[in-house]
């Protein structure tokens, strides 16, 4: 199992450090700490994992915000970088001029890798479609930014394995905080893949009634995240104060809802804040809320 360590702010032990937790889980019950990669600046925000390589968003030396690096953890105790990928620009240590003084700092969230590529999603520097058939040499595929004209950032980019309707499709969820200016809940994006040099958006999917005129509202009102696994063309949401949203793209074309919970706000909050979903091989699902807790939700749509 691992986990990622990463610091905001100036809370907590100074010697924390960021990067990943590595544990032995083969007695769940007591779960043993192997090791703790560290890397330079606040660490690892989000990643990837398939059993023997993590794909993270790190901080490092030398760099300005998030990049992307892939890990090899065959060997718990000493895990090797074996590959990175950043925006030019990023790495200032090594005489990239920074061009984005007037913008926002690049920020990769995470990586997701289905075969032999990475579908990256950098925040308000839009997503990335990376070749890593050779893993030390990540190689760039495509670039789309939706901002600034839709001005929230980009949360998650997810590959679906199959292909709908003949086309190979991504779902892009962004996430409705730390927008460049006032505007409406953010959404989320499905993009057709099928050429990769040329990701093309055919759809977007807003619950419905959040946003009835387009008019500014509250941040953490739309979208959040998807959930990396899902089964079939059913993909489940954490829509902040909309709850758990059940997406259907089996017409990637005309994204459905069919089926929501929304969990009661917690004490002496206004809103539900829906942070985060998963699903197990069982199809039940695990709904986390930034301040309350944990819902287990079992529904006959799966």
């Amino acid at each position: 199992m691992i986990i990622n360590h990463e610091r905001f702010g100036n809370e907590g032990p100074a010697d924390f450090g960021g990067g990943l937790a590595i544990y032995d889980t083969s007695k769940p019950d007591r779960p043993k700490l192997i090791s703790k990669w560290l890397t330079g600046g606040k660490g690892v925000h989000r990643y990837d994992y398939d059993g023997r390589y993590a794909y993270i968003s790190p901080t490092a030396e030398g760099y300005v915000g998030n990049i992307v690096m892939i890990l090899d953890l065959i060997d718990p105790v000493n895990p090797v970088e074996v590959g990175r990928w950043w925006i030019p620009g990023q790495w200032t240590a090594g005489g990239e001029e920074y061009p984005w003084h007037d913008y926002v700092t690049p920020r990769c969230h995470h990586p997701l890798r289905m075969g032999n590529r990475l579908y990256v999603s950098y925040w308000h520097h839009g997503l990335f479609i990376l070749d890593i058939s050779d893993m030390s040499k990540p190689t760039l595929i495509s670039h789309v930014n939706s901002s600034p004209a839709f001005p929230h950032p980009t949360h998650t980019c997810l590959p679906i394995p199959q292909p709908l309707k003949g086309r190979n499709i991504m779902v892009v969820a962004d996430e409705d905080v730390a927008k460049l200016r006032p505007h409406a809940p953010s959404f989320t994006w499905v993009y057709d893949i099928t050429d990769e040099t040329n990701p093309l958006p055919i759809s977007t999917f807003q619950v419905p009634g959040i946003d009835p005129d387009g008019a500014p509202q509250p941040p953490m009102t739309g979208c959040h995240q998807p959930s990396e696994r899902f089964k079939g063309s059913i993909i489940p949401f954490a829509w902040f104060a909309q709850g758990l949203r059940l997406v259907d793209i089996a017409d990637p074309f005309a994204p459905k809802e069919v089926g929501h919970f929304l969990p009661d706000a917690p004490a002496g909050a206004d809103q539900a804040s829906s942070n985060d979903v998963t699903i197990d091989d069982r199809g039940i699902l695990y709904l986390i809320d930034r301040i309350r807790g944990v819902d287990i939700i079992e529904t006959s749509v799966f």
